[in-house]
């Protein structure tokens, strides 16, 4: 169910390994076009829903919004992983916390908010600045504004208010971190190593991978995704972001599919976080988790460099998602690869000097 770069990627991994797809997709042209059969419809149509089910082997998606409804129809008829608990929990952002908390994972301190009025009385208990956000549909620094003074509240609240909303207190944080599993029909898991991740008004530029971290945060965070896991007897690969404090790893929040922070181990793992998905929801052995050298991940947002100039960069492998050019918009990724750290964070520099709107 989807159609964007992230099915392209998974159908990608997939088509050496014999499967076929079939996507579910309203929009066109859309970066899946040429990746298998689509049936074009919104994801909560039921005759769409029906078409696309027929045959299937398997339903898998590309993002956590799935109507209720929709996996309602689909489940009995054909497998869904990961199962619609998990997608459920991530859905919306007070479910997500409880999630966490129901395993002793920290988050950020919260209340719900449904009008002005609670809004002051949540910033008197939580204190500025904290970040306002949708509890629903927010991606991408997309539902959220952050509030630095009392002034912030009122045109915050007119501009994302009429829904659901929560206020997060502020974390304090070195750096932001996420930790990628996987978890197979039989209940096996593999971790790959945790990742840190470089945001510029919520929306990834860069990832780099292996994370510099210790074992026991490398622990940590991998027990906090197989409590997850197995909660919900997820089948797939599942992302947590996470925020690397004093007081040690807290959970802001997670994506229950393939991410983008994994993208990385096209190149840089012995089998990347696509490949390991439909590996996983297919029923077969899990691939190695273990890691190629030293990577780094660079976003291409609203425009591509010229091919040429990118791939001169040593190491660079370049992903595009055959989308139109957009301010903002995901367009592609470049991975750089390298024996150790040093080397692939100098050429990381040439990159981002391609790469990033001036």
């Amino acid at each position: 169910m989807g159609g964007g770069q992230l099915g392209r990627m998974m159908a990608l991994a997939g088509r050496p390994l014999g499967l076929r797809f079939r996507f579910l997709e309203e929009k066109s042209p859309a970066p899946v076009d040429e990746m298998g059969e689509r049936v074009r419809g919104a994801y909560d149509d039921p005759e769409a829903l029906d078409a696309f089910a027929e045959g299937l082997d398997v339903v898998t998606y590309e993002f956590e919004n799935v109507p209720a409804a929709s996996t309602d129809r689909l489940e009995g008829r054909v497998p869904l992983h990961p199962s619609p608990s998990a997608l459920a929990m991530a859905q919306d952002r007070l479910h997500e916390k409880g999630g966490f908390a129901r395993h002793g994972i920290p988050t950020a301190p919260h209340r719900t908010v449904d009008s002005l009025h609670e809004l002051r009385e949540a910033v008197e208990e939580l204190g500025l600045p904290a970040i306002l956000k949708t509890r629903r549909f927010g991606y991408d620094g997309k539902g959220q504004k952050l509030l630095r003074e009392d002034g912030d509240l009122e045109p915050a609240f007119d501009d994302i208010g009429g829904v659901p909303l929560l206020l997060e207190g502020f974390v304090d944080f070195r750096r932001e971190l996420s930790i990628l599993s996987v978890r197979g029909r039989d209940g096996t898991c593999a971790f790959y190593p945790l990742v840190e991740n470089d945001h510029h008004q919520g929306i990834l530029w860069t990832s780099l991978a292996p994370a510099d971290v210790t074992g026991k945060q490398q622990a940590t965070a991998e027990g906090y995704a197989r409590s997850v896991l197995e909660e919900h007897d997820y089948v797939g690969v599942l992302a947590i972001e996470l925020f690397d404090t004093e007081d040690g790893l807290v959970a802001n929040e997670m994506a229950p599919r393939v991410h983008n922070s994994g993208h990385w181990t096209q190149d840089g793992a012995v089998c990347s976080q696509f490949e390991n998905h439909l590996r996983a929801v297919c029923g077969l052995p899990l691939g190695s988790t273990e890691v190629v050298g030293f990577s780094a991940m660079e976003n291409l947002l609203g425009t591509v460099p010229p091919v040429s100039e990118l791939l001169a960069v040593p190491g660079a492998h370049l992903h595009l998602y055959e989308k139109s050019p957009r301010p903002g918009r995901k367009l592609g990724h470049v991975n750089l690869v390298g024996d150790d750290r040093a080397a692939v964070a100098a050429r990381l520099e040439r990159l981002k000097q391609l790469a990033r709107p001036s």
